[in-house]
């Protein structure tokens, strides 16, 4: 059967789906240009004519990913309701048992920015994006009385740093942690930076 003709847009897209699927599945380090060509049936050729080198695909491929899950927990953020509402509603998906759902290749791009400068600025600029929405609705909170907190972007970088450990653990070991027993510790962490008790992030 003759491949349907895409536009550049709906191809770049195409490969940047099928370049994060293999990179879920056999990591950065393993991945070759080959094996995004041989999941969609096309050539190398096509791929470096888009992306020019592996290196700048991966890069593509994770900010592509990444930009989904920064758009998703932009949207929970600027809901209506209360800055706590929202700000629970946000850790709780970012969670490593929560909905989202790009944490395998985060870590695989953290492990792969230590030795690839360019994916490095990548993972940090959308890295800054995510701790710089929460730090805002964080302030928002704050500055309407909702909950005391001196210190907003020391607050989102503290709740980051923990979701990411967590997800790290859960990643390189399964089921070593229970989901109830995580929401808890997420949940406690919050509550402490925002000065209230557990009970009143769902209240």
């Amino acid at each position: 059967m003759a491949r349907v003709r895409l536009s550049v847009e709906e191809r770049r897209e195409e490969l940047l789906r099928a370049a994060v699927d293999q990179i879920e599945r056999r990591g950065v380090a393993a991945l070759r240009v080959a094996d995004v060509a041989s999941a969609l049936g096309i050539s190398n050729a096509l791929i470096i004519y888009h992306f020019e080198t592996k290196e700048k695909l991966v890069a593509a491929a994770f900010t592509y990913a990444a930009e989904a899950d920064l758009a998703r927990l932009r949207r929970l953020l600027g809901r209506g309701g209360s800055a706590v509402k929202r700000l629970h509603a946000a850790v709780r998906w970012y969670a490593p048992t929560g909905q989202a759902k790009g944490w395998r290749l985060w870590i695989e791009g953290w492990a792969a920015s230590l030795r690839e400068p360019a994916l490095r600025d990548v993972v940090q600029g959308l890295d800054r994006q995510w701790k710089a929405a929460l730090t805002n609705t964080i302030r928002q909170g704050a500055d309407a009385g909702e909950y005391t907190c001196d210190d907003p972007q020391g607050a989102a970088w503290r709740l980051t740093a923990l979701l990411d450990g967590l997800a790290v653990q859960m990643t390189a070991y399964p089921r070593s942690l229970s989901r109830t027993s995580m929401m808890e510790w997420v949940d406690d962490a919050l509550a402490r930076e925002l000065g209230l008790e557990r009970g009143a992030l769902s209240g």
